[in-house]
């Protein structure tokens, strides 16, 4: 299966006390990059989350956003502290005779104190929360993976075609080759015999060298071969699918070496244009693999 670094997955679980919703969207890059944003009480499971991921994705900057919505009351204590409270009056007792100043501490003065107050939250039970967030986790994976495979699966066929495109251009090459070599010597048989007038003859030996010594300097033979199996190559990989991004990055890149070459040694203008929308065709296949994962 082949899978593009782009999707979005949301997923949304809940049981007798929380409400979990996990959303999951992503964009491309180089190698795996998670960034999770969620509720402080679910940092303990981060580890966790990021190994369950890893599990699914390979490549891509994935952003996870987690909520949380709790569906009890507060079970939480809330606890007053009068031993710190009576020595915060104490303070602010000298702090008045020291000062000469009015006392006007209100009781929610001293109750904005540090300590004086303090809710002590009910113990979570972990385990449950756990199993809860790990099932919306795994339901959005699951859409977020779907998502990708159908975009992946547009890609595979738009790539396929675009490579078909190329061997037919790599034919013309060949087929057009030859006859670059055949009018070259037509030319300079032509251009010989106007130099030299009609009662000289033609020395064969030194044209065919010359021939030859040109047909070699424009062969592509070597290159349409290689940019053959290139394009068989990364077939065969969009065919059997995986992650296979860097792959196909690496056999685009060999491919449009070849094409550099083919338009360098082109001596005919309908060839130059072939060897151009070759490297114009592979560009726009390089672009496109960078968002296979």
């Amino acid at each position: 299966m082949l899978k593009s670094m782009t999707g979005f997955g949301r997923c949304e679980m809940a049981d007798d006390k929380n409400r979990i919703v996990v959303e999951m969207k992503s964009v491309n890059h180089r190698y795996l990059d998670l960034g999770l944003k969620m509720p402080k009480k679910f940092n303990p499971f981060e580890a966790g989350i990021r190994a369950q991921l890893k599990d699914d994705i390979s490549r891509g900057k994935v952003d996870i956003f987690i909520t949380c919505e709790e569906l009890t009351e507060s079970s939480g204590k809330l606890n007053y502290n009068e031993a710190l409270a009576r020595e915060y009056m104490a303070a602010f007792a000298k702090i008045r005779e020291s000062f000469g100043m009015r006392d006007e501490i209100r009781v929610m003065d001293l109750a904005r104190m540090p300590e004086v107050l303090t809710l002590e939250q009910a113990e979570e039970d972990e385990e449950a929360l756990w199993q809860l967030l790990s099932k919306a986790l795994k339901g959005a994976t699951e859409q977020f993976i779907a998502q990708r495979a159908r975009e992946g699966e547009h890609l595979k066929e738009d790539l396929l075609a675009k490579l078909d495109d190329i061997l037919s251009w790599v034919a013309f090459i060949e087929e057009k080759s030859p006859e670059t070599v055949t009018r070259y010597q037509e030319k300079l048989e032509q251009k010989v015999n106007e130099l030299l007038g009609e009662n000289h003859s033609v020395d064969e030996a030194r044209i065919l060298t010359e021939v030859a010594l040109f047909a070699d300097k424009i062969c592509v033979d070597e290159e349409t071969v290689r940019l053959r199996g290139h394009v068989k190559a990364m077939k065969e990989a969009l065919l059997s699918g995986g992650n296979i991004g860097r792959k196909l990055d690496f056999i685009a890149q060999e491919m449009n070496r070849e094409a550099n070459t083919i338009l360098s040694k082109a001596n005919d203008m309908e060839i130059s244009q072939k060897a151009i929308d070759l490297k114009t065709e592979i560009e726009k296949i390089r672009e496109q693999i960078q968002n296979i994962e």
